[in-house]
């Protein structure tokens, strides 16, 4: 395994800048997601890493070693990709090993090499197959299978399960995940879905238009989102936006929403009275009973799933989803009044996105 340095890595594409001064440092045997909307240049990163696509400036240094200048064979990295590229004539064992083979490696090597990842990601019975007799999630355990004979120094994955049904995909998270524990190699996994980012990554790059808005933790940035775009992205269903302004109230600055909701403030910038600001709100974190401030709205519609029920409402012309644990009983009409949690409330400026609440609020009204 090796680590993996991103140095003010910039790409364009004549005069539009597609990654712009790109700093990033991936740890030995850490699991590192890219998370973005389509377009916002994950894809083109990890190719970057690969030597599959020319960077425009800034140095990427796997193992400390600048690999700008290096063929992707030379840089020890195993790439699984989205389509699977698999070679349609060749067998399982054969596509496993093929690689091997053109690197010269000795015959009983590659044997035990495929036999040891077949035995891993349990594929010793289809070893004979070809891949037009593979289902979906077979053949992407033979792209994964074809990566880690290799023994590389680095994994590199390109939304390989966005060709799943949603059920394989759920299935495939966890065959990733149980194989990052046994190889331990340090693995770097693109996604635009935020789900799959949470769920398998140590650290999560969240990026927008080729800049990175934040990285942390998966709980970190759940808890602690540093802006809009963030809070926005992480998190399903979505965080509730309520328009706002801050106030002074009871001899400080606080926060109130155009709903009439007061809130504490403890700002960990400069604000001041009159900024127009948006409150987020979990979905999850709001209840139908409860302690706490109310908001009323009328019912749009509601969506149950069956564990949960997701209750959207109409806030004086803003949408509130609430998220109910189970099968919830409500009318898909009228008004409902949902309760506001006194925790994990955040506020953001309006005009520029940046999250401007230091601790996270306490409803007061």
């Amino acid at each position: 395994m090796a680590s993996v340095e991103l140095r003010n890595v910039r790409k364009s594409y004549g005069a539009v800048n597609v990654i712009d001064g790109i700093n990033l440092a991936v740890d030995e045997g850490e699991f590192l997601a890219l998370v973005g909307p389509s377009g916002c240049g994950k894809s083109t990163i990890l190719r970057m890493i690969a030597g599959l696509e020319n960077i425009s400036g800034g140095d990427i240094c796997i193992g400390g070693t600048v690999v700008n200048d290096m063929t992707p064979r030379q840089r020890n990295v195993a790439m699984v990709f989205q389509s699977y590229a698999l070679y349609p004539h060749m067998n399982v064992a054969k596509n496993m090993s093929f690689n091997l083979e053109l690197s010269g490696k000795p015959k009983a090597e590659i044997a035990a090499r495929v036999a040891e990842a077949a035995r891993m990601l349990e594929l010793e019975p289809l070893l004979d197959r070809k891949p037009s007799q593979l289902s979906g999630g077979q053949r992407q355990r033979v792209a994964m299978g074809r990566a880690v004979v290799r023994d590389p120094s680095v994994f590199l994955f390109d939304e390989p399960l966005s060709n799943l049904d949603a059920k394989l995909r759920v299935q495939m998270r966890g065959e990733i995940k149980a194989l990052h524990r046994k190889v331990g190699t340090t693995s770097i996994y693109v996604t635009h879905d935020q789900v799959e980012a949470m769920t398998l990554a140590n650290r999560v790059v969240v990026l927008n238009r080729g800049v990175i808005q934040q990285i942390g933790t998966p709980m970190e940035l759940y808890r602690d989102p540093q802006n809009i775009f963030v809070a926005g992205f992480i998190g399903s269903p979505a965080m509730n936006f309520l328009d706002g302004t801050v106030v002074r109230h009871g001899g400080g600055l606080k926060v109130r929403s155009h709903s009439g909701v007061v809130f504490d403030f403890e700002p960990a910038q400069a604000a001041c009275p009159d900024q127009p600001v948006r409150i987020g709100m979990r979905p999850e974190h709001l209840l139908l009973d409860g302690e706490g401030s109310a908001l009323t709205g009328t019912v749009d519609y509601v969506e149950p799933t069956g564990g949960q029920t997701f209750v959207h409402l109409d806030i004086g012309g803003q949408p509130l989803t609430v998220v109910v644990s189970g099968a919830v009983d409500v009318p898909s009409d009228g008004s409902l009044t949902v309760t506001i949690p006194r925790h994990d409330v955040h506020v953001f400026d309006a005009e520029s996105g940046e999250r401007i609440s230091g601790e996270r609020l306490k409803s007061v009204a």
